[in-house]
């Protein structure tokens, strides 16, 4: 029997598995506690933090989908973050990117804080990296590609490879791309880490994480750490995120299109510094996009012209996009990375990442793409951010009556098809 592609892992895994009633969606299963078959012999359950079926759907479908050998689902992505380093000591090295999601940076720098572990920052774009990670063999390797929120890519196949020369680990955090878009296991990696509350889940309605390692020996190691430390997902959640997962592929298309047209318009405004989002050719990344990824995804940065006050108007004048933190629902949300993702990391930390005063970041839903375009042009057109420095060519604002009809041209059927 040949397997089955990601998109049908992720709508069938669980079907019609229920052998009592022929339920064709898996049910959910809320007792906290289960019976023991005899004295000193337990069933496959015992008891509800250790183990549930409805949670057990879920890691299993996350494991295939990434091509694991299990998963471990967790009540948070930032439980799942911290289930990983629970494998290291305090003579373990870490090393970690300049410019990774803010809350994984805080959680990282306390744990060195506290004499759990030992920390590298490093900057994974530069060639030289590599060299000083194998020099400091250190116990784990985390990436996080393309990273949150400038979209750098990480070479994958590259980090592997050095962790092989150093004995080292590989976790890479998945989160933007979901594994409907890339696999990092498949290059090799030990470990990946995922917000299921993101694109997973899809809804903006969950808070959940996942692990999955990529040996089974690995997987338990984890799993033991999941239940000792009491962090495992609560049923409920795991069976609102294994629904949402159902439509993952069909959703993430969605989101990849419509950002791939909102990157492009960015670049033309005039209003724009930069954009950051690996499917434009510009992107200095973009083969590396193409090589590692079946996808670009649907997340867009950029810098806005002026400065922070320009970017609070622009900010908080959207009418379809959200100013929210969080990332990968089907509404488009929008946000200021500085004040609000990464306000954990110190200032100079997070400005030697690149996350400085006018950087924003979208998170494109799956809308109509021309609402989202006549909203981002009118809003660029009230606020007019950096306006001193503009040419006297700059285009030209449409009427607002007439928004709409003038971004309906933006969409062309080119554009449409994804590579």
């Amino acid at each position: 029997m040949n397997k089955a592609k990601k998109a049908t892992i992720a709508v069938r895994k669980g079907i019609e598995a229920d052998k009592h009633h022929g339920a064709v969606v898996p049910p959910l299963f809320l007792s906290t506690t289960y019976s023991f078959a005899d004295f000193d012999t337990k069933r496959a359950y015992d008891y509800g933090r250790s183990g549930n079926p409805t949670r057990d759907v879920l890691a299993e479908t996350l494991a295939e989908l990434e091509g694991g050998a299990k998963g471990i689902v967790t009540a948070t992505g930032m439980a799942a973050v911290h289930l990983v380093t629970q494998l290291l000591s305090s003579n373990d090295t870490l090393v970690i990117p300049h410019d990774c999601y803010g809350g994984s940076y805080r959680l990282f720098t306390s744990l060195e804080k506290r004499g759990l572990l030992k920390l590298k920052v490093v900057n994974f774009t530069l060639d030289k990296t590599f060299a000083e990670i194998e020099a400091l063999k250190p116990a784990l390797i985390w990436i996080e590609t393309p990273s949150n929120p400038l979209l750098r890519l990480t070479d994958i196949a590259k980090v592997v490879e050095t962790a092989k020369n150093c004995g080292a680990l590989v976790a890479a955090d998945n989160t933007f791309l979901s594994p409907a878009l890339q696999n990092p296991i498949e290059f090799g990696v030990d470990i990946v880490v995922h917000s299921t509350t993101k694109y997973i889940n899809g809804h903006s309605d969950v808070v959940g994480g996942a692990v999955i390692a990529k040996t089974a020996e690995l997987g338990e190691e984890l799993a033991w750490w999941a239940n000792n430390i009491g962090i495992t997902g609560a049923p409920f959640d795991s069976y609102l995120t294994l629904r949402g997962i159902r439509t993952l592929n069909v959703r993430i298309k969605q989101h990849e299109q419509n950002a791939f047209l909102i990157a492009e318009y960015l670049e033309r405004s005039p209003y724009v510094k930069s954009v950051y989002y690996p499917g434009l050719e510009s992107h200095p990344q973009h083969v590396l996009a193409k090589q590692q990824q079946r996808g670009f995804g649907g997340m867009v940065s950029f810098d806005i012209k002026g400065d922070i006050n320009d970017a609070a108007r622009f900010l908080t004048n959207c009418q379809h996009f959200t100013l929210a933190e969080s990332l990968g629902g089907v509404e488009s949300l929008i946000c200021h990375p500085a004040t609000m993702t990464h306000a954990g990391m110190e200032p100079k930390a997070r400005l030697e990442a690149g996350v400085g005063d006018t950087l924003i970041r979208i998170s494109v839903g799956i809308e109509d793409v021309n609402d989202l375009l006549a909203d981002l042009e009118r809003n660029f057109e009230q606020v007019r951010p950096g306006q001193s420095q503009l040419k006297s060519n700059a285009v030209k604002a449409p009427d607002n009556d007439k928004t709409s009809d003038n971004c309906a041209n933006f969409v062309s059927p080119a554009h449409i098809a994804l590579w």
